[in-house]
């Protein structure tokens, strides 16, 4: 069965208006039975912008709270939660080191990584990265995990 890390930039994808939306909609259906796993850090960063957006007005009142709604359901029901370890949080700062990344981007690469090396370590296949953001999928295709970005998929 594929499974998929989806980092905050692309799964706020599914729960507020932006390119790639469709495409990231599709791929998290729960028809679909995909093993779709989320680090524990972006439930706050998944709230933090669907209210950025609000406040920005690029979403009205009504849908940031239809946003927030269905993600925190999907966040307890859906998704797989990927704990923020101190195995993870070492290796998010040796790649913060490494690649210059953001703080939560690292913690969400190193997530992504420690997750793939358990998976193949118990014979599955390992996780695709999905991410809207250039600097880390550029930093995750070096560290081998394969990558995809939504706003690809327009």
């Amino acid at each position: 069965m594929a499974a998929y890390f989806f980092d905050t930039s692309a799964i706020v994808k599914r729960y507020a208006n932006e390119i790639g939306s469709a495409w990231v909609q599709h791929l998290a259906d729960p028809a679909l039975h995909l093993a779709i796993y989320l680090a524990r850090i972006t439930e706050v960063e998944v709230t933090s912008a669907i209210t950025r957006q609000l406040r920005g007005g690029s979403l009205s009142a009504a849908e940031a709270a239809s946003g927030l709604t269905s993600f925190r359901y999907d966040f307890l029901h859906q998704y797989q939660i990927v704990e923020i370890s101190p195995m993870v949080t070492r290796r998010a700062t040796s790649l913060v080191q490494i690649y210059a990344l953001r703080a939560y981007d690292a913690v969400q690469l190193a997530a992504a990584l420690e997750l793939s090396a358990e998976r193949i370590a118990l014979g599955s296949v390992p996780v695709q990265l999905i991410s809207a953001d250039a600097a880390l999928n550029a930093a995750a295709v070096a560290e081998g995990l394969a990558v995809d970005d939504p706003n690809a998929h327009a």
